[in-house]
């Protein structure tokens, strides 16, 4: 299948502003199942525009501006072609089938930035019960389970602006964005041992059930598993990735992830308003 993001954001203010380099986290990552066909992004005239790689092989656009003005916008036209995905089409090694597991040292090495917990005291999912050594679960059951409770206890709130939340208060809130949510399941999976990051792209609404975050930019959380790799889970919408979740950027911690990453100055100086749209249409 073939399908187009079309994507628009603009920044305005009361008066000319100066803006510091801006990165661009907002390209689809390509794989087997996402190929890229065409891909248009411009910003305003005159910035020099320089495209490269970040540590987790995210494609950036980094956009310098060399004069002042009352406007900054972006505009990002892409092409794709999709191959159907099953989120559960896997085998995972012996040694990972049941949690709590560890990871083999060579893969403890690689994946050490992935699995640092934060500091804050154990994170207890409602209705979800901790693997323990002494009472061991299946994997993949315990990982569907938990994602289904947090689609249950968290309640979707749009929020266009602002850092992820602290994931001991959005569970507290019982609501967040879905850049909350992802936060508060990567930081869960971290404290069982497991390595995760942060996902942000688009998803697609091609099935009959409703998806939250349609119609906007996405974030959610993938796990590694031996045997899998990377796999894809949205607790937003309690469900895995399929072909219809779009990367664009993983990363460790929310900034990693940040869609469009900059500032204006002087701040102080005037006010500023943000407008943006994505349309994902099937070619």
């Amino acid at each position: 299948m073939k399908l187009g993001v079309r994507y628009e954001s603009a920044y305005r203010y009361d008066t000319p502003v100066h803006f510091s380099t801006h990165e661009i986290r907002l390209f689809p990552r390509s794989d087997v199942f996402t190929q890229l066909l065409r891909l248009e992004f411009e910003t305003n005239e005159g910035a020099r525009v320089r495209f490269g790689r970040d540590v987790f092989d995210n494609c950036v656009a980094s956009c310098s501006f060399a004069a002042p003005a009352d406007e900054l916008r972006f505009h990002l036209e892409v092409d794709l072609t999709l191959e159907k995905k099953n989120p559960f089409d896997f085998l995972l090694t012996s040694e990972a089938t049941a949690l709590p597991f560890s990871y083999a040292p060579e893969l403890r090495r690689v994946l050490a930035p992935f699995r640092q917990p934060d500091a804050s005291q154990p994170l207890e999912i409602p209705r979800w019960p901790r693997p323990q050594a002494t009472a061991p679960r299946s994997t993949v059951t315990a990982l569907v389970e938990l994602n289904e409770r947090l689609h249950e206890c968290v309640g979707y709130e749009r929020r266009e602006e602002g850092p992820a939340r602290p994931p001991a208060e959005t569970l507290r809130l019982g609501r967040g964005a879905c850049r909350d949510v992802a936060v508060l399941l990567a930081a869960t999976l971290r404290q069982c041992g497991l390595a995760a990051r942060l996902t942000s792209g688009y998803l697609r609404e091609a099935d009959s059930e409703s998806k939250r975050a349609e119609g906007s930019l996405h974030a959610w959380t993938e796990v590694y598993l031996p045997g899998a790799g990377w796999v894809g889970m949205d607790p937003t919408n309690g469900v895995f990735s399929n072909h219809n979740f779009i990367a664009a950027a993983v990363g460790i911690e929310p900034g990693d992830v940040t869609p469009i990453d900059g500032s204006f100055y002087p701040r102080q100086a005037t006010s500023a308003q943000m407008t943006s749209r994505l349309e994902l249409v099937s070619l």
